[in-house]
């Protein structure tokens, strides 16, 4: 992962001002959900992933910088987590915490014991 963990890594083939709504978001072991909305703010870059049915309906935020690589073409985003991480993240409520410095603030805590140094 990157050094910040909410911006995107240089080599995830992110491009500023991309739609990424819509696309696929794949653990290392498997699908996750789809992109509901993001962010490409400097320093609090984010994707609002939708798990669907998979954990029953739950909303998570993964920071930008767990994003390994985009793939415009089959529209898919691919993350340095599993299953298991993004299931166990915090609880979160996209009404209230999307933009909640103390919410990213637990969630870089969460994330970053996942870090590949």
């Amino acid at each position: 992962m990157s050094d910040s963990l909410w911006g995107y890594q240089p080599s995830s083939g992110h491009t500023a001002g991309a739609d990424l709504s819509g696309y696929a978001v794949e653990a290392t072991d498997g699908s996750i959900g789809k992109v509901d909305k993001h962010s490409d703010e400097a320093g609090s870059a984010y994707l609002l992933v939708d798990t669907g049915v998979w954990i029953f309906g739950k909303d998570v935020l993964l920071p930008a910088g767990t994003v390994r690589r985009i793939d415009t073409e089959d529209r898919k985003v691919y993350v340095d987590l599993t299953k298991e991480q993004v299931k166990d993240s915090p609880e979160f409520d996209r009404h209230r915490q999307t933009e909640d410095p103390g919410y990213h603030a637990q969630i870089s805590a969460y994330y970053m014991a996942f870090r590949i140094m």
